[in-house]
């Protein structure tokens, strides 16, 4: 572990040189490639600093716990022995974790779809709620949300709604969201007062940048039409909705949220970007999906994750078997128990594959 610490100091070290080279910061390219790499190990690299410092205190410590000393001097010796001590296992844990292999995707920003499933409109109300959860969580985040497109119903709630969340490690959080989720609860429109269970699907799609994945104009079929409202009605008689079908894979794209064709089309693309990207990275890398299957809340889609039970206002995670009596909290986007949960469960699990 710590050759290889070394060695990732060193690269530090050396990117270090490069990005005050005069040649790379004249190069756009490189100079934005280096900054990334090293943003990416600064963390690794000061803790192994700091635990470096503090295995140097322990062995001085200890060597003066040889010396004749005074009885109080030695009790001093000794706590700081054990305070030291305590401080490195605490940096050599946290060293095993920056080490572990981390998901190429991690810092990217995120486009996730929320669709109602089972259970009709109450189905789409909750597809509404996980929706405002999300923009909620975003803000807490310091990040933004932007919808790409939205197909509302007549009572408030979206039968899909897919959205853009741009933030550093947007992605690294939120894909344990991938998955079904389940609300138990009894419906405004029940006269009867009994419990129903609906469902509302979610998918968390990194971004994927130009340079990742290369669509050729060529392999995409545009087509126009007007834009419409909740239940079909006629909003926009201007042909400004945008449908994008990618040939090869047959992937498929609308979007209608803005005024513009211009703009629709180049929010259609994000998505249809990301949907490639990930559908490539499922069918193409085997080796990304057993980790897929490894890691926690990354699996497939139709697996159910997690239940809204608003009776009992608890929150349960069936991955992790959490649960917490703050369901108001959570659906206002106080999602930060959760997901560091399920963050610790997902390393825990990667560093046993890894001993």
């Amino acid at each position: 572990m710590f050759d290889k610490l070394q060695s990732i100091e060193g690269r530090y070290e050396k990117l270090n040189e490069l990005l005050s080279d005069p040649e790379i910061i004249s190069d756009n390219k490189k100079l934005r490639e280096y900054s990334k790499e090293q943003a990416s190990i600064e963390e690794t690299v000061q803790v192994y600093r700091e635990y470096k410092e503090v295995k140097e205190q322990l062995d001085d410590a200890k060597l003066m716990l040889e010396d004749k000393l005074d009885a109080d001097m030695k009790e001093m010796v000794k706590e700081e022995i054990s305070e030291l001590t305590e401080q490195e296992e605490g940096l050599s844990e946290r060293l095993k974790i920056l080490l572990i292999p981390k998901d190429p995707n991690d810092d990217k920003n995120v486009i996730m779809e929320v669709r109602g499933a089972a259970g009709g409109d109450e189905a789409a109300l909750f597809a509404g709620d996980l929706y405002r959860m999300y923009s909620r969580y975003a803000e807490t985040q310091g990040w933004k949300t932007e919808v790409i497109e939205a197909s509302a119903n007549e009572i408030g709630g979206y039968k899909e709604i897919i959205f853009m969340i741009n933030g550093n490690g947007a992605f690294s959080k939120l894909k344990y969201e991938n998955g079904a989720h389940r609300v138990q609860r009894v419906p405004e429109t029940e006269s009867g007062g009994r419990i129903h269970t609906s469902t509302a699907t979610v998918a968390v799609l990194p971004e994927a940048e130009e340079v990742e994945i290369d669509i050729n104009e060529k392999d995409i079929r545009v087509d126009t039409f007007a834009s419409s409202g909740p239940g079909g009605q006629s909003v926009n008689t201007t042909m400004s909705a945008v449908r994008l079908t990618h040939l090869p894979t047959g992937v498929v794209v609308s979007c209608q949220d803005e005024k513009s064709q211009i703009k629709n089309k180049e929010k259609a693309m994000k998505v249809l970007r990301a949907r490639i990207y990930d559908k490539l990275q499922q069918e193409v890398q085997a080796e990304y999906d057993e980790n897929r299957k490894m890691a926690v809340g990354t699996g497939d889609r139709s697996e159910r994750i997690r239940t809204y039970n608003f009776p009992q206002t608890r929150v349960t995670d069936h991955r992790i078997g959490l649960t917490l009596q703050k369901l108001d909290q959570i659906l206002q986007g106080r999602l930060d128990e959760i997901i560091d949960a399920l963050i610790l469960e997902d390393q825990s699990k990667r560093m046993e594959s890894a001993e």
